[in-house]
C-alpha cells in the first residue's frame, strides 16, 4: 500500500515531464549526467499510451496508428537532471530491414553506452508477452545490471483471472531465467497500475542515500 504523501510527490514529478529532444543516436544526446529511464517494447505494445497516461498528459508522446514511428530516441525532462526516455519500438514494425536495423544499433550502443541509465520499463501487450525482442531486452538488462520493470500492458483486454495468470507465468518465466525484474499488470485506458509503475521507478530517479 502506497501512502498518500508519497503517491502524491510521484504523481507530481511525473506531471512535470516536459519535452526535451530527440535524437539518431548518443552523439545528439543530452549531457550524460543525472538518472535517467528508458521505456522500451515491441511497437504495437502501448509504449506512448503508457507514458502518457503516467504523466497525465494526452500527447506528452506521440501516439500513431502505425506502428514504429518511434525511430528516435526521444528525451523528456522531469526536474533536475532526471530523464525519461522513449526508444524506438522493435519488432512489429513494417519498416524496410536498414531502418530496423538503424534502430537496433541506435538502442545497442544507448543501452550500453548511457552512463545516467539506472532502469528499464519494459512495455509487453499482456496478450503477447515475453516475445523473442523482449527476452532480447531482458538479456541486455541482466548484461548492464540494469534495473527492469515489466508493464503487462492492455490489461483491460482480459478478464482479471485471465489477466494475474498470465502475470504469475511471466513471473515464473522470469524467475526460471534468474532475472530479477518486477511485473505488473497495466492499463493505459482503464488506468490501471498507475500508482504501483509510479512507486516503482521513483526510487530508481531519486534512491535513499546508499542505493544509488
Amino acid at each position: 500500500m502506497i501512502n498518500q504523501p508519497a503517491e502524491e510527490a510521484h504523481r507530481k514529478l511525473f506531471q512535470s515531464i516536459a519535452f526535451m529532444t530527440s535524437a539518431p543516436d548518443l552523439m545528439r544526446a543530452p549531457e550524460d549526467s543525472g538518472r535517467e529511464i528508458a521505456f522500451a517494447g515491441r511497437s504495437n505494445a502501448g509504449k506512448s499510451s503508457a507514458l502518457n497516461v503516467l504523466a497525465q498528459q494526452k500527447n506528452l508522446a506521440r501516439i500513431s496508428k502505425t506502428p514504429g514511428r518511434t525511430q528516435l530516441l526521444n528525451f523528456f525532462s522531469l526536474s533536475d537532471d532526471r530523464r525519461l526516455v522513449d526508444l524506438p519500438g522493435y519488432g512489429y514494425a513494417k519498416v524496410p530491414e536498414a531502418v530496423k536495423a538503424q534502430w537496433q544499433n541506435a538502442m545497442a550502443e544507448y543501452l550500453t553506452g548511457r552512463e545516467s541509465l539506472c532502469g528499464i520499463v519494459l512495455i509487453m501487450d499482456i496478450r503477447h508477452p515475453l516475445t523473442e525482442f523482449d527476452w532480447q531486452m531482458v538479456d541486455w538488462c541482466q548484461e548492464g545490471g540494469l534495473q527492469l520493470h515489466i508493464l503487462l500492458t492492455k490489461a483491460d483486454k482480459l478478464k482479471y483471472g485471465a489477466g494475474r495468470n498470465v502475470l504469475l507465468k511471466v513471473e515464473k518465466n522470469l524467475r526460471d531465467m534468474n532475472c530479477a525484474a518486477t511485473v505488473q499488470l497495466f492499463s493505459a485506458l482503464k488506468k490501471t497500475g498507475l500508482d504501483q509503475a509510479r512507486a516503482t521507478i521513483y526510487p530508481w530517479l531519486y534512491p535513499e542515500p546508499g542505493q544509488g
